[in-house]
């Protein structure tokens, strides 16, 4: 399935994210275009994107922290 969506965090990154249903679970992927680091996150199917998006999103950010690419 081909990446749904784009964003931006706060510090004018462009994030992707990638969604896929597997079963009752989907398997959300967010990628930092500037610098290529990714993420993933699993929640319910039924869950709402735009919390996913935002879970995925935080632990993107903490991520980003941690390796100084951070805002």
């Amino acid at each position: 399935m081909p990446p749904k969506g784009g964003g931006s965090s706060g510090s004018g990154r462009e994030i992707y994210f990638e969604f896929v249903v597997v079963g009752s679970s989907v398997k959300v992927t967010a990628i930092d275009s500037a610098s290529g680091t990714e993420v993933v996150v699993i929640g319910p199917a039924n869950a709402a994107r735009s919390d996913l998006e935002r879970l995925a999103m935080g632990k993107l950010e903490r991520k980003l922290a941690q390796l100084g690419h951070g805002s």
